[in-house]
């Protein structure tokens, strides 16, 4: 088994301005190490999670990390910085940068080691003894926990990744003093790396510090392993630390609950636990269906209302990422027979019926005909994993239920939007009622299941099936109408949107209204796919191109950053640009923003068409007006790359003359 970290990766002068620099930097050094294989494909997945949350804690801590196919097993990499990078912690720069690299697919041994690490950053000692090391291979061996700190100051040994966080001697509270406080926790990350365990260190370092009796259920990567139930049923309080759904939330139902992100289990620990003693007090128990920060609007969340709009895209977010894959994958089909036998394919008998080995015809038609049966599961897959965002499995059956029935009576992706959210919605009022506990076992997989798609098939088919399908036909209608200014205006929006975050909340909310319509496509439908991708490849491709043309403007890494952008632009991955958002956003957005909108404008203007939901220039032959649709994506380009460097070369000519005005002037006598 490789060493997680080495002193060839260790660098004890880490000169870096910028979190992205020291990213590269250390991922330089596993490049070098053979433990990656791609470079600028492994920063681009770095960057992508550090979108989803900035990877800085308190105390002058960086642990920026992923997992990605790009790493051949798990790897740290560490670096000290003298002046610090800004990692987005409140308090200031991290001086210790840790970058975590976990294999996609990494095994529970190597995620235990690295679970290990992010529990014993949360102690001083241990971080402490990293900013005094001077040799790399010393600073090696003690991150590795090969080399003991200091005795005076060496902390307790952690307790084991598969065992609960417990607060030892807390049970030998003297006889006749009160019981102590008992909490349970459950603390989980995306990426079930780092911040899951760290919470939990924390939470446990805290409850010690108050004298409570906390047991901790990390739901990470290096295993999941159910607190007993009795731990729970004895429990006065819970605190949930989480960035992604909590597994089984049932099991906490009746408790009172302080829910939170994962950050404020690490930052906050004390905090969360005074709120779980109050609750415990105040008898707050609540119900699992209901949003937790309506429970208690002055709770650690900061209050439900606060939150609802972001619980409300999570869900949005968790259908459209499992559709994704079906529309990807039956558009590309489709879009290959399409190529293969022209758009008459469409209209093929059965493959089933009529098929001859020999003719492409035949083949073309079994293209369509595998693409037509993925695109099928569009809508279903929506509408269940939305439910499935909001109440967990018992809501998958309502939601592929309701789904279906949005199909059935022609409301399209509207329907499957608000069947979602009706399934999730029934099965969490459900979930409110008390029943007996020997009907519980059977809730989630016969009871709720049945009761739910009942109401749900009502509600669609009845009540509020055939406003939703009225409503989709007019958008289709109108879609199909757009011409001339309405085009513009609408290639305009939806330009902005896609530049805007490149990859973030609204560009997903833009490429999943165009990714919607193609479940039953129609020429405006089809123009709005086309205006979406053309749009989507400007941001990497306008910053590739100003870093060919203006590299002087940008930094190395920067110019490294630019070389992967053009094929990463090219292949309709907006998240190459977001490195030079990061670095500079004041010119880099507004810049790609407006080449977006000129080319979702002009993509809209000449009518280009679009079948397959991605490829970039792979699928250009399967655009309709090809030529102008390259132009459209030149334009913008061009547009996005004048702007970026015209703003950057002012802001370069404003710094130079304020240090010119700054310098002293020195008169030499005759």
């Amino acid at each position: 088994m490789n060493e997680l970290i080495t002193a060839e990766l260790v660098d004890l002068d880490l000169s870096a301005e910028t979190k992205h620099d020291a990213a590269r930097s250390l991922a330089e050094r596993m490049v070098a190490e053979g433990r990656v294989t791609d470079l600028d494909g492994f920063l681009a997945d770095v960057a992508a999670r550090e979108a989803q949350m900035p990877t800085g804690l308190d105390g002058g801590i960086g642990i920026p990390h992923c997992r990605s196919e790009h790493v051949t097993a798990p790897t740290l990499a560490f670096g000290r910085s003298g002046p610090g990078v800004d990692f987005g912690a409140v308090d200031g720069p991290a001086d210790l940068v840790f970058l975590i690299a976990a294999p996609a697919g990494a095994d529970d041994d190597h995620l235990t080691i690295l679970s290990t690490l992010a529990r014993r950053l949360m102690d001083p000692d241990f971080t402490d003894a990293l900013r005094a090391e001077r040799d790399a291979s010393a600073a090696a061996a003690l991150i590795r926990g090969e080399e003991a700190l200091p005795a005076e100051s060496a902390p307790e040994a952690s307790p084991p990744d598969d065992a609960p966080v417990d607060n030892p001697g807390a049970d030998s509270v003297a006889p006749a003093a009160a019981a102590p406080l008992r909490i349970v926790a459950v603390t989980s990350c995306p990426t079930g790396i780092a911040h899951t365990y760290m919470a939990a260190e924390s939470l446990a370092a805290a409850a010690r510090a108050e004298g409570v009796v906390l047991d901790v259920e990390t739901q990470g990567s290096a295993g999941f392993e159910r607190l007993d139930p009795g731990l729970i049923a004895s429990a006065d309080a819970v605190i949930w630390a989480h960035d992604v759904e909590v597994r089984e939330k049932a099991r906490f139902d009746g408790k009172p609950i302080v829910d939170t992100g994962v950050k404020a289990g690490i930052n906050r620990p004390a905090e969360l636990i005074a709120e779980a003693k109050r609750k415990a007090e105040r008898g707050e128990t609540c119900t699992i269906a209901a949003d937790a920060a309506q429970q208690d609007s002055g709770a650690a969340t900061g209050g439900g209302h606060a939150h609802f709009g972001i619980r409300l895209r999570t869900y949005l977010m968790s259908g459209v990422s499992y559709m994704v894959p079906f529309v990807a994958a039956g558009g590309l089909l489709i879009a290959l027979s399409f190529a293969i036998g022209g758009y008459e394919i469409a209209g093929a008998k059965s493959v089933a019926d009529h098929f001859v080995w020999s003719e492409a015809d035949s083949w073309a038609a079994l293209l369509n005909q595998i693409g037509t049966a993925a695109f099928a599961f569009l809508v279903p897959v929506l509408a269940g994993y939305i439910a499935y965002g909001m109440a967990d499995r018992p809501a998958l059956v309502p939601g592929f239920v309701g789904g279906a029935i949005a199909l059935t009576i022609n409301a399209g992706f509207l329907g499957g939007l608000a069947a979602g959210l009706l399934a999730g919605a029934v099965v969490m009022a459900i979930q409110r009622v008390k029943v007996h506990p020997t009907l519980r076992g059977i809730m989630p997989v016969l009871v709720i299941p049945l009761i739910a798609s009942a109401v749900v098939g009502f509600l669609m088919f009845i009540v509020v099936g055939k406003p939703i399908a009225s409503l989709q036909r007019a958008l289709t209608d109108g879609l199909n109408g757009l011409s001339g200014s309405n085009a513009i205006i609408l290639g305009i929006v939806l330009g902005l949107m896609m530049c805007f975050d490149m990859g973030g909340p609204l560009n997903k909310v833009a490429y999943a209204f165009a990714v919607g319509g193609l479940a039953d496509p129609t020429p405006g439908s089809l123009k709005v796919m086309a205006a979406v991708m053309a749009a989507g490849m400007v941001p990497p491709l306008a910053m590739a191109l100003a870093t060919t043309v203006r590299g002087r403007l940008f930094s190395k890494t920067e110019r490294e950053n630019g070389r992967a952008a053009w094929v990463l632009g090219a292949s309709f991955i907006s998240e190459g640009a977001i490195p030079f958002a990061a670095a500079d956003p004041l010119r880099v957005i507004p810049s790609v923003m407006a080449g977006g909108a000129v080319t979702g404008a002009l993509s809209m203007a000449f009518g280009c068409t679009l079948r397959a939901p991605h490829g970039g220039i792979f699928v250009v032959p399967l655009i309709g007006d090809p030529f102008l649709y390259l132009l459209a994506i030149a334009a913008g380009t061009t547009v996005a790359t004048a702007l970026v460097v015209l703003l950057k070369g002012m802001r370069r000519n404003t710094e130079a003359s304020a240090q010119a005005t700054a310098e002293p002037k020195i008169s030499v006598a005759a």
